[in-house]
Formats: C-alpha cells, sequence, structure tokens
C-alpha cells in the first residue's frame, strides 16, 4: 500500500484493520515453514493470533516504539470492545486490541515496512516458546 495521507479512525476501527493485517502476517510466515495440512496450519496460526499470544509479543514490544506508536497502542488499549473471548484476561484483550490497532494504524498509512519490522519483532516474541506457539 502507497503512503496516504493520515486517516483518522476509532481505535476499534484500526483494530478490525489491524487483526486482518496481523493474521495475514502471520499465515504468510506460517506458509513459509513448509507444507502442512490446511487444518495444522490453522491451528498454529491460532496459537499467533490469539489474546495472550498478543499480549506477550506487545508488553515486550511496548519500549520499541515510537512516541506516535505507543498513542495509538495507548488508545486501542484504552478502548472497550463489547466482549472478551473465552481464554483471555481482560488485561490480555486490551493489549492485543492495542496491537492489533497500531499494526491497523500502520498499515492504512502506508507503513507496510513497520509492520514488516514490528512483526518480525513479535515472532522473536512468540518463538522464544515454540512449544506455546507451534
Amino acid at each position: 500500500m502507497q503512503e496516504t495521507q493520515s486517516i483518522k479512525h476509532s481505535a476499534l476501527e484500526y483494530a478490525y484493520i489491524g487483526d486482518c493485517v496481523y493474521e495475514l502476517q502471520v499465515r504468510t510466515y506460517l506458509a513459509g515453514l513448509g507444507s502442512f495440512k490446511i487444518g495444522e496450519l490453522h491451528d498454529r496460526a491460532v496459537r499467533f493470533v490469539s489474546a495472550p499470544a498478543q499480549f506477550r509479543a506487545a508488553k515486550t514490544l511496548l519500549p520499541t516504539f515510537t512516541e506516535e506508536e505507543r498513542d495509538v497502542f495507548m488508545k486501542g488499549r484504552n478502548a472497550h470492545p463489547h466482549h472478551c473471548p473465552k481464554g483471555a484476561t481482560h488485561e490480555e484483550y486490551a493489549y492485543a486490541t492495542a496491537l492489533e490497532s497500531l499494526f491497523g494504524y500502520l498499515y492504512l498509512n502506508g507503513r507496510d515496512d513497520r509492520v514488516r519490522e514490528l512483526f518480525a519483532a513479535c515472532l522473536a516474541c512468540l518463538v522464544e516458546n515454540p512449544a506455546e506457539i507451534c
């Protein structure tokens, strides 16, 4: 996506887009690991995109964010989604929503290089415990 003027959306709108962007990054990564049955790819992807996994990645990455990224992240963390999925605490879900908000914001503003950079950092964090993820 080419760089555009700053697009203004709510934190939850950014998270809505960011969820797709993050999952596409996960699926692309997993597809590059080799040949797996579709069900196995799905199971592996779910472990990366779960709120607890995104929470761990977000907590690790937070100190590396620029001021602008931290602002977007905090707005996402403080947004009030109407539900919290089973298997996640409210704090985990808030941080997962914040991370997705940031990914959505960066994507919609044409910052694909930063999306890839942050996703690589997420992978580094999450693959530290491969038994939990892969």
